[in-house]
């Protein structure tokens, strides 16, 4: 019996921007045991039968940077951790959830290791993680393991719980414009911006879609009659109560009709080009299936299209076509379905194909399409026999660039007289290059939160850039959702700062947000007791449409444990650092670790923004490189060489010289007030000083007046003592 084994010790699901990325990632300790003496290149028949259940992994660079650089290492010899780093991430990848960042680092305990791998789900990750050591085992082992099984567990699980393709679009068109996002249910609702600069989307639905005008575009009738009174043409029809109404209403429009519910979307439940008595009647109770009421309409002739509008210009544009089958003698239509129509590589059950799958036994418009023509599902047409099998629904030849201007114009008002900001006009025409008017098309419906994949993904023809119209409908040019966000991090005194820095921004005429160890805050208001200095409380802040500034405290174990609650900051800064105080847990065992932790406040400072340091401290001393902003520093020491250096060359500090705070920029000084008068200081030992100078610097940076930074330095009044150790 097989003694190797790889045991999980721990799990930790990192939210945010960490010690190893800037994006959320799964953090995973393993014991590998005995495996610490057994790499790769030592276990007959590992490597084959890897790379022969995973063939991609020859596209995995590694350290080498170059294709088959992974597979290289594992035939050089390297350790399990390793290897599931990277089989973690294939599967993830095989799944629909890409992602290409891992690290597999040794801990000072033998054999055991920390694993990490970008994460868009963390239930996905987790999942992928144990698929992934049980394939390493098993290929170990020279044991079965059924990959195909495996990566569809996990294709199953990303469905349930990543993203949706309409949304996904819209969020990664965001993160193109630095724009950052919060997910705020387990479905498709999300947060674009931070705090009153906040967007919520949810699918292709904005917090500027009304809900009347939602309402109106499920009620087809009423939103027919709308149209037709602003000169949008539509095709006659109405409301029927029943089978024999319906062929009344037929009657009197004329055949060949549509019968359609009156509010589902889709395409379900519409029948087209009825003629007869019977028609119209199976046409009404399949129709019923999706709704109470139904609608008989003129039967437009010409090909059903899908206009995409998006604030108040058309965007996007896709065609469908009628699906045929062609009888050989010898197969049913069944057969026929799969062999001339489902084969297409197109089309498939998931969301991410352009086109579905034609069953029969799935699908009543189908199975009535067939019968109306004399066919089953099991009936053999003869050879050279045309059976028409769809009429509608079959949207995804991309026709964006052919739509003549009228017809652009047209559907860009059919929105507007619904009032949607984003809607889907679906139209039928018989050439989309002429005008609608002039070939008796006509506009049939208009949909709210439209499906956006057809537009991602057609089945032929371009992708159009439907995530960015949306975003650039919700954000101007030059807004990129973000209010100020100053996150705190160290050692010592981090709440003290953070409630200072709240203090001063508040003489700015800005509401701030404060997540910090003592609580929650909006203003001066406690919104929540208790440490907020987590990731959960911090992003309350971001998510609070009232917060125009945001500070946020983060403790050192927040850091390792959840990740940053924001993507970026505007100002990040560190309070005096003592790496001792750090030792001991998560295996931080030397200064370099606590260092590799607390650079992530800096790390993820913008380039307009500013990192605040300590000149005193030499391991922040050491940072300043990392920050791709503006440094200021700050010092007790009015000779401290690194802010002489750095004021010469045009830089900004804030120090103490002769008992007096100063600002100074380039060759300019500003005596902000003695440090004596201060109740912050007053009495208090010299990291209290520091604290305040750090806090100072922050404001300054945020362009705070020396006026305003006195006034708050002034009037701030600790509410604990600051002589007690972080």
């Amino acid at each position: 019996m097989s003694k190797r084994s790889i045991e999980i010790l721990r799990t930790l699901e990192l939210r945010g921007p960490n010690i190893w990325t800037y994006v959320p990632a799964l953090e995973v300790w393993i014991d590998i045991g005995e495996l610490e003496d057994s790499p790769s290149n030592t276990i007959p028949g590992f490597v084959d039968r890897l790379i022969d259940w995973l063939p991609a992994l020859h596209e995995h660079t590694c350290s080498y940077e170059e294709r088959g650089g992974f597979v290289r290492r594992l035939r050089e010899g390297t350790w399990p951790g390793h290897i599931l780093e990277h089989v973690t991430l294939e599967l993830q990848n095989q799944a629909g959830m890409k992602g290409n960042f891992g690290k597999a680092r040794e801990t000072s305990e033998r054999g055991v290791y920390k694993v990490v791998v970008i994460s868009g789900n963390h239930t996905v990750s987790r999942a992928a993680i144990l698929a992934a050591r049980e394939l390493v085992l098993s290929a170990m082992d020279d044991r079965p393991f059924d990959v195909k099984a495996a990566v569809s567990e996990l294709r199953d699980l990303v469905d349930e719980h990543c993203l949706g393709p309409s949304t996904g679009c819209i969020v990664e068109a965001a993160q193109d414009r630095r724009i950052p996002s919060i997910r705020l249910n387990d479905g498709n609702l999300v947060q674009l911006g931070y705090g009153r600069k906040l967007r919520r989307i949810w699918t292709a639905e904005t917090d500027r879609t009304a809900a009347i005008a939602e309402g109106i575009s499920r009620d087809k009738d009423l939103t027919k009659r709308l149209l037709a009174g602003c000169g949008v043409p539509v095709p006659e029809g109405r409301e029927v109560s029943d089978a024999d109404d319906a062929w009344e209403a037929a009657e009197d429009i004329g055949v060949p009709v549509v019968v359609k519910p009156a509010n589902a979307n889709h395409g379900r439940g519409v029948s087209a080009e009825l003629t007869t008595r019977d028609e119209v009647a199976t046409a009404y109770e399949l129709a019923r299936r999706y709704s109470k009421y139904v609608l008989v309409e003129r039967f437009i002739r010409g090909n059903e299209h899908r206009l995409l509008v998006v604030g108040k210009q058309m965007v996007a544009a896709v065609a469908g076509e009628t699906v045929w089958i062609t009888g050989d003698g010898r197969s049913t239509v069944r057969q026929l379905l799969d062999s001339q129509i489902n084969i297409d590589p197109r089309r498939g059950p998931e969301q991410e194909f352009p086109l579905d799958l034609l069953i029969p036994e799935r699908d009543a418009k189908l199975r009535f399409e067939l019968e109306r023509q004399g066919y089953s599902a099991d009936a053999v047409p003869a050879d050279g026999a045309r059976v028409l099998v769809q009429r509608n629904g079959n949207i995804a030849y991309d026709v964006t660039d052919q739509v003549h201007p009228d017809t652009a114009r047209l559907v860009a008002l059919a929105a507007r007289v619904v009032g949607l900001d984003i809607a889907g006009i679906d139209l039928v025409v018989e050439d989309i290059r002429r005008p609608l008017r002039e070939q008796g098309g006509a506009i049939v419906e208009v949909n709210a939160g439209p499906g956006l994949l057809m537009h991602l993904k057609p089945a032929i023809g371009a992708p159009r850039p439907v995530g960015r119209a949306i975003v650039d409908h919700l954000f101007a040019t030059a807004d990129d959702g973000r209010i100020p966000v100053i996150g705190v991090s160290g050692t010592r005194g981090k709440t003290t700062v953070a409630r200072l820095i709240a203090h001063l921004m508040r003489f700015s005429g800005q509401r701030v947000g404060l997540a910090c160890s003592d609580g929650l805050y909006l203003d001066s208001r406690r919104l929540e007791d208790g440490d907020a200095a987590r990731f959960e409380p911090s992003q309350r802040v971001l998510m609070n449409p009232g917060a125009e500034v945001a500070v946020i405290e983060n403790s050192f174990e927040t850091i390792l444990k959840e990740g940053l609650a924001y993507d970026r900051c505007q100002v990040g800064v560190l309070t005096r650092i003592d790496p001792e105080a750090h030792f001991g847990d998560y295996y931080i065992d030397s200064s370099d670790r606590v260092f590799n932790v607390l650079r992530s406040q800096i790390d993820v400072v913008l380039r307009r923004g500013t990192g605040v340091l300590n000149a005193d401290d030499p391991l922040q001393a050491e940072m300043a490189d990392l920050c791709d902003g503006e440094v200021i520093w700050y010092s007790t020491h009015a000779d401290n060489g690194i802010v002489a250096s750095h004021v010469q060359s045009g830089g900004r500090a804030v120090i103490v010289r002769d008992g007096q705070i100063r600002l100074l920029e380039a060759e300019r000084t500003e005596v902000l007030c003695p440090l004596a008068s201060l109740p912050l200081t007053d009495g208090e030992p010299l990291h209290a000083t520091e604290n305040l100078l750090a806090a100072l610097a922050a404001a300054w940076s945020l362009g705070l007046s020396p006026a305003a930074l006195r006034t708050g330095a002034e009037t701030f009044d600790p509410p604990v003592p600051v002589a007690v150790p972080a």
